[in-house]
């Protein structure tokens, strides 16, 4: 898959110099973008440490990045996290010493978002770390997505329910809406976020600072991103954001995945793009973002079954949940067909939050595809994520609820049946 990329940087229209940096390093395939902060030119003394210790910590990891491959990984995902999260640490400390040893700069800091794209040929994955209130934008098929959180006092308050993003404008919290949570240099450390995710054909990233995407319009950014050629793109954005008052600096790195013609990648298209859809239209999972539905289908995995195959037996340990994609699943109890599952069903799922043993075998009825969780893997996501951990495990509350309630309701039937059917039969008796 080719990659084009471009970028561009202004200092706005309200500001009397330029914090931002950015960088592209095209033989790491790495993009970055850093909006420093600090006063008296500190702030863009801090971004440009940052750019530079980044890519300096991530090019002396190149051979392991190298040895990287989506389709046959002597290297795991998690070890380029960590490259990128040991990479930004080090940045925050190199500013943080700057800053302790010149008097001028104390407090500085600076945003840092950046992106990595490794892997070989058409097999190709993204790599996040993150820390402050700059973002990464996903535009895939017609649609936009935010890959980072932004780290500030605004959205802190938002998240916690506290004022909804229609009330920040009228809000006495209004004077702090530049404020950060999170920032590379103002301590010797800092909490840095890391993501990782399939890269598709198509796909169009945004890398860029809170002077641009304060005047993005999410519904048109992938046909901004997609439009013309990519050197263009970065300084048409910063030109409609200059128009819509540029109020701060703007920065903006536009990379594009070109299409393939490859048709060995088509199934993994395919299959990325499914297990998403599935796990989207799953009531356990519908409160989750896309970053954070991508992160579940990062631990899901698609098996195949032919007719009669089974996928477990009564009385086995369970480990696993399951989600037919295509084809269909029998469950019995002994000889006893209890159900048949067809597309969008999921069973199994009690094995997420339980180690009891299965109470029905599952096998199946004819050629068939899942989608399936592990329990462990499914832990790690709650340990890691406790914001996720909560949408899912509310959901899976809900789920349990409605069918507790629909057990009532059955027992309750079968006994007003059993009860009207005795009188019946008394009535009768009583006639004879």
């Amino acid at each position: 898959m080719e990659l084009t990329f471009a970028a561009a940087t202004d200092i706005g229209r309200q500001r009397n110099h330029n914090e931002d940096n950015f960088l592209i390093d095209k033989k790491l395939r790495l993009f970055l973008v850093a909006d420093g902060m600090g006063g008296h030119a500190a702030g863009e003394v801090a971004s440009s440490i940052a750019v530079h210790e980044v890519r300096d910590a991530i090019h002396n990891s190149r051979d392991l990045i190298d040895r990287y491959r989506v389709d046959h990984p002597g290297v795991q995902s998690y070890e380029i996290l960590q490259v990128l999260e040991h990479a930004v640490q080090a940045a925050c400390g190199a500013v943080h010493a700057r800053a302790q040893a010149e008097q001028d700069k104390r407090g500085m800091g600076t945003t840092a978002t950046v992106l990595l794209i490794a892997g070989g040929g058409d097999h190709l994955r993204g790599f996040i770390a993150h820390v402050g209130d700059s973002r990464c934008y996903l535009a895939r098929q017609n649609q936009c997505h935010v890959l980072t959180e932004d780290h500030s006092l605004m959205n802190e308050l938002v998240r916690r329910g506290k004022l909804n993003r229609e009330q920040i404008e009228s809000s006495p919290y209004k004077q702090y809406k530049n404020a950060v949570t999170r920032a590379v240099g103002v301590y010797s450390s800092v909490e840095v976020d890391t993501f990782d995710f399939d890269i598709l054909p198509g796909d169009r990233f945004l890398l860029c600072t809170d002077g641009m995407y304060a005047y993005v319009d999410e519904d048109e950014l992938p046909k901004q991103l997609a439009d013309g050629e990519v050197k263009d793109v970065p300084r048409r954005l910063v030109d409609r954001a200059n128009a819509g008052g540029g109020h701060d600096n703007i920065t903006a790195v536009v990379i594009r995945i070109g299409e393939t013609a490859s048709a060995e990648l088509a199934p993994r298209n395919t299959e990325v793009s499914l297990k998403l859809e599935v796990l989207k239209g799953m009531q356990m999972f519908r409160f989750l973002s896309y970053k954070e539905l991508v992160r579940v289908g990062n631990i899901a995995e698609i098996v195949e079954l032919s007719t009669d195959q089974v996928i477990f037996t009564q009385g086995q340990p369970g480990d696993s949940m399951y989600v037919v994609i295509s084809g269909s699943v029998r469950l019995a109890k002994g000889e006893k067909v209890v159900a048949e599952l067809g597309k969008g069903h999921h069973f199994g799922e009690m094995s997420l939050v339980d180690r009891s043993v299965r109470s029905l075998t599952a096998t199946a009825a004819e050629p068939t595809r899942l989608v399936t969780i592990s329990r462990k893997d499914f832990y790690e996501i709650i340990k890691r994520e406790p914001a996720s951990a909560v949408k899912m495990l509310w959901s899976f509350v809900q789920v349990l609820g409605q069918r507790l309630r629909k057990t009532t309701n059955d027992l309750s039937d079968a006994l007003h049946g059993d009860r009207h059917g005795t009188e019946t039969e008394e009535e009768n008796l009583s006639q004879d």
